[in-house]
Formats: structure tokens, sequence, C-alpha cells
């Protein structure tokens, strides 16, 4: 059995079980006091951790598999493997100075007080840059720092930024873009790693899905080719004639970036009754 280490609760939680849900695993994730759940059809035990202690749990192997943020596994160091970028709980880690504060660059810092969460990062990121500072290790509340005079500047995670306005700071650069990882450890047995591979497999299904559109249409029988150059699909479209003489349904897969920009050129071939349908797993 395969024991999956998580977020106990948060955006990354919430994220991770939809995930694992996707992919038709199935365990209970209702009580927000609950510690460990078997699912009822995978061979494997979901622990619900702090988000900070699962890269130790996965490298002492107390945890097979857990889901990060990359920044926490930067942060923390620790030894394991990156299986696999899953696109999810996007962030940035980024400066941020008081609003009414100059900033020219990076330089500015320089014997400055920086208040963070993220030593490690930031700290590699100043040296990179030439600049010496003094960096404040601070737990919580990070954007308290500046105001009640810890240091000149805070260096956090954001998302919207609203929590950095709502505290009269402004972000004036990113250091780290961050997103979740599916992270193993470094020796996981045969077995188990068999178990992983069948994750993955699922995974990358639900992934593929979320990028595509099935995409039905009719359209003149001439028109086919044409068509066929903005939607090739995954190996081919399906072509079935329709009642109408001279006339087929073409039915085909299409990526999510490509349709706004193919639909026009779809339609002025010829395309008519074009219906796009969300995909729910893809298997290549």
């Amino acid at each position: 059995m395969l024991r999956i280490a998580i977020q106990k609760s948060g955006r990354l939680s919430d994220d991770s079980i939809k995930l694992f849900k996707e992919c038709g695993i199935q365990f209970d994730s209702s009580s927000s006091g609950k510690l460990k759940s078997i699912s009822a059809n995978f061979p494997a035990e979901f622990l619900f951790l702090r988000d900070d202690d699962i890269p130790g749990y996965v490298e002492d192997g107390v945890a097979d598999l857990g889901i990060v943020g990359e920044n926490v596994y930067t942060e923390t160091g620790r030894q394991v493997t990156v299986v696999h970028k899953l696109g999810f709980s996007k962030c940035r880690l980024s400066l941020a100075i008081p609003r009414g504060t100059q900033w020219n660059g990076v330089e500015d810092l320089q014997g400055r007080g920086i208040a963070t969460s993220y030593p490690r990062i930031l700290g590699n990121y100043l040296k990179e840059n030439g600049v010496e500072a003094d960096i404040h290790e601070i737990s919580g509340s990070v954007e308290i720092a500046p105001s009640i005079g810890l240091a000149d500047a805070v260096c956090d995670i954001v998302s919207s930024g609203s929590t950095l306005l709502s505290n009269g700071l402004k972000e004036v650069e990113v250091i780290y873009r961050s997103e979740a990882i599916l992270i193993a450890a470094p020796n996981l047995s045969e077995e188990k790693a068999l178990l992983l591979d069948k994750i993955m497999f699922r995974i990358k299904a639900v992934q593929a899905a979320q990028n595509h559109k099935y995409i039905l249409l009719n359209c003149p029988a001439e028109a086919v080719d044409k068509i066929m150059q903005y939607i090739p699909g995954m190996k081919a479209p399906t072509v079935l004639p329709l009642v109408t003489e001279g006339w087929v349904s073409l039915h085909s897969v299409i990526n999510e970036n490509d349709f706004w920009t193919n639909i026009e050129k779809i339609r002025e071939a010829g395309a008519e009754g074009i219906l796009v349908i969300p995909i729910e797993k893809m298997i290549r």
C-alpha cells in the first residue's frame, strides 16, 4: 500500500483531493480533523499533514509520495524525487516594500532588513544578485513586519496581491514561481514503484483531458480536408456521412489553447452546428 501525504487544509489540499478523485481513487476526506484515510478502491493510504512537514515525511520513508508546493520543496532542501509537476496551486514568491517607497531594483535592498518565511530561497536570490541584506525569518504574518519596524521589506507568497495591498505594501519583484508537484521517496520498492506508475497514468489522463476539448461539427464533404488542417485530432478525425447528401459530421479533439485561434477558420471553411464538449479523461 502506498502512503500519500497531502496538505491537511487550504487550497493545495482541496486541489490535491480533487485530482485524486478525478483519478478514480476514492477515500474519505470529509472530516477536517481526520489525519489518515485508506482508499476504498486503490492500495493507498492518505496522510493529512502540514505542508512544511510533507518533504521530511517523504524523505524519511514515512510517506511514499507527497504533494507540495515547489516553494516548500526548495525551501526545505529535503532529498526527495520530483516525479511530476501538477499544474495547479500556482503562486509566486515576491519582494514587497511599503507603498510610498521608490524602487530601482534589488540593489535597493543592500544592507536592508527583509522579513520572510523562505530564508533559503531569498538568500540564494540575493546571493545571485550580489546583494547582502539582513534576513529576518518569520513563520507567519510576514506582511506586518515593515509597519512595526522589524524590516524594510518582505518576501512572501503572493496569489492575488490583495494581502500586500491591505497592509500598505506593493509587490516589486518576483523571485520564484511555484506550483504543486508530486514528490516520492528516493528508494521506493518495486511494488510501490508499479503503483506509482499506475497513479501517474491516471494523472496524465486527467491533465490531458483538462487541456483538450471534444469538437463535433457538420460540414460539406469537400470541406473536410481544409477543416482537418485546424483540428487534426489525436490520430485523425472521425468523419461520418449525414442523411443530407454531400454533408458529413466531423468529430475531433482540439487543444484548448488552439480553440479560439482556429474556430473562426473552421467556420469560414464551411463548418456548421459546432458543439464543444469537455473531456473527462483522455488516454493517449
